[in-house]
């Protein structure tokens, strides 16, 4: 019984002590220092070597200007032990926070040098110790020397951080570099850390710093992580041929797939550079790679061009089609290009019934999984849409909901469920899908869920005959045929026949965004500006400033005003979509990406 009740009395007493301690250390953040002092007495009465218990008293004092006794207590500790490195720096802070700053430097280099003298004190807490007060040369100082102690020991992070802070970019970026040298994993952190500085221009001080660098270490020593952050470098600057020329590089060296090069393409798709991207998969095409690698790349290409061609680049479009079809057939393989020609031919070309001839003749002639089926069905069913015949395309978006049950496909086909019925005004039945597509797995539908859900909602309760929400979803309808010019008057009816109705934002926004599409620039502004002047105070605000933005920088060379529309989104809207990207682009614009 004896020792069972030691040990109870043992842990009581544990307990107790920390939870004084941490009396203490809230007394201190909410700035009663004569509480937090009285606590922090009596536990280094108890436990005079405690650090914690050290500091805190040290701090409670500080914070009360008696520096007298603050001082006491360190020497005391310091004379019990004279190459406590740790001590050394909090006596040198006291001093510094006296403002006593020679006195000050001289107990930080005789904590630097006790660290020299004794291996007990441990780099990193040192390292921290000088860290916590800002002290970042005598921190890299430790670091550096921790590493060169202790090889096995790997401080790159750290010191990588405090040269940025200071400026030392190369020295930073080679930190970084070691690390993902010794650990590849890494290698997205480092890239995440790097977007700090590393901006689209690349006379910019950082890329300019950090492209001569790699260079350099891929003469000194080739290493293929060097052509990984190159062709990352590149990307960042919309440098795609640039990039390009290092997937090559790494494609010849790790002898697998061209998935880089495929993924490059992408990019460059997403950032409109369509001659670049068809390079890039030009090349795939002529590599000897696997016929799934290249019909993958036709895939992607075509659907590039049909997405940004002009109405008289069409019949080049369906001539690469046939080509394609010629070369490897209208079979299994080539399910997903005849999907998307079916798609072209129905919303490009506008031969709907041609378009849906095709899919169902697919589904007649190939032995086709759930999936496969599913794709088809779904495509049927948006050309449907687009032909107006919302009754059979409900029972092919149907049909794909019963065969994949809980499948992102089957969302999908949910929420098409759920536009066609808006698209027919049958708002109640698109609110019952809406609402259960909120919980979506898939945040991408849940979030277009929750705004059709919202416009829905906000223009049901405030008008019982849903006079306006139908005009505007007669216009959205026309906005998904490609009418771009008869959905443009259709939003207009709303903005003269419906002014100060809830609608009227989702209007503006929509219409700009047509406007965008037929390069009417001037009148898409018009529509942004409204926004921001009447409903800034809405949900809609950061969408215009964003958009505005972008016109401004892209379309209308006004980036002074673009500069300051990102601006806006980063102090006045930090839980926006856009925050990321307008940091990003108004670090850009600004022309100092060092933090």
């Amino acid at each position: 019984m004896r020792p069972i009740f030691l040990y109870i009395t043992l842990l009581l007493s544990f307990l107790t002590y920390s939870q004084s301690e941490q009396l203490a250390k809230n007394y201190i953040r909410q700035g009663q220092y004569e509480k937090a002092l009285s606590v922090f007495k009596k536990l280094y009465a108890k436990n005079p070597s405690r650090t914690t218990y050290i500091l805190g008293l040290v701090e409670s004092h500080q914070q009360l200007e008696q520096f007298a006794e603050a001082e006491t207590i360190l020497t005391k500790r310091i004379k019990e032990n004279p190459d406590n490195a740790q001590m050394l720096v909090e006596l040198g802070h006291h001093f510094d926070v006296q403002g006593k700053h020679d006195q000050a430097t001289s107990y930080y280099d005789k904590a630097i040098a006790a660290y020299g003298k004794n291996s007990k004190n441990h780099a990193y807490s040192l390292a921290q110790t000088f860290e916590k007060y800002s002290l970042l040369d005598q921190a890299a100082i430790i670091y550096e020397k921790g590493m060169k102690d202790n090889p096995r020991t790997n401080y790159s992070v750290q010191l990588a951080k405090i040269y940025g802070e200071q400026g030392k970019l190369e020295k930073m970026f080679n930190s970084y570099l070691t690390l993902v040298q010794s650990q590849p994993n890494y290698l997205s952190v480092v890239q995440r850390n790097f977007s700090e500085y590393i901006t689209e221009d690349p006379i910019n001080e950082a890329n300019v710093i950090f492209r001569k660098l790699l260079i350099k270490k891929l003469q000194q020593q080739p290493n293929i992580v060097y052509n990984e952050m190159l062709s990352w470098l590149f990307v960042q600057q919309k440098e795609f041929k640039k990039a390009f020329t290092q997937e090559k590089a790494i494609y010849k060296r790790k002898a697998e797939g061209p998935d880089g090069i495929i993924d490059l393409a992408r990019i460059a798709i997403a950032e409109k550079d369509i001659k670049s991207a068809s390079e890039i998969l030009n090349y795939v095409l002529e590599t000897p790679v696997s016929k799934d690698m290249k019909l993958t790349a036709h895939k992607i290409i075509l659907k590039a061009k049909v997405d940004n061609a002009t109405e008289k680049e069409y019949p080049t479009i369906a001539t690469q089609y046939e080509n394609v079809f010629d070369e490897y057939g209208k079979s299994h393989e080539t399910i997903g290009l005849q999907v998307d020609y079916a798609h072209f031919l129905a919303f490009s070309l506008d031969k709907k019934q041609e378009g849906l001839d095709f899919l169902k003749k697919i589904i007649t002639r190939e032995h086709l999984s759930r999936f496969q089926s599913s794709r088809i069905k779904m495509e049927i069913a948006d050309i449907l849409v687009l032909d107006q015949k919302f009754n059979q395309a409900l029972i092919y978006y149907t049909q794909v909901q019963n065969a994949l049950k809980n499948n992102f496909l089957a969302q999908d086909a949910r929420f098409k469920v759920a536009k066609t019925s808006y698209y027919k005004g049958d708002f109640a039945w698109a609110q019952t899908q809406l609402d259960v597509l909120k919980s979506s797995t898939s945040q991408l539908i849940a979030n277009d869920a929750m705004e059709l859900s919202l416009i829905i909602n906000d223009n049901s309760h405030e008008d019982s005959t849903q006079t306006a929400l139908k005009i505007f979803a007669k216009a959205d309808l026309l906005a998904f045929q490609n009418k771009n010019d008869e959905a443009i008057i259709m939003y207009e009816k709303i903005l003269t026949q419906h002014k100060g109705e809830k609608i009227e934002d989702e209007a503006f926004l929509r219409q700009a965004k047509l406007y965008e599409k037929e390069k009417q620039f001037e009148k898409a502004k018009v529509n942004y500006l409204k926004i921001i002047e009447f409903y800034n105070d809405d949900i809609l605000a950061d969408d215009a400033y964003y958009w505005l933005a972008e016109l401004y920088s892209n379309q209308l060379g006004e980036p002074e005003k673009a500069k300051e529309l990102y601006e806006k989104i980063i102090f006045n809207h930090a839980d926006s979509i856009y925050f990321v990207d307008a940091r990003k682009k108004y670090r850009t614009l600004r022309g100092d990406a060092i933090n």
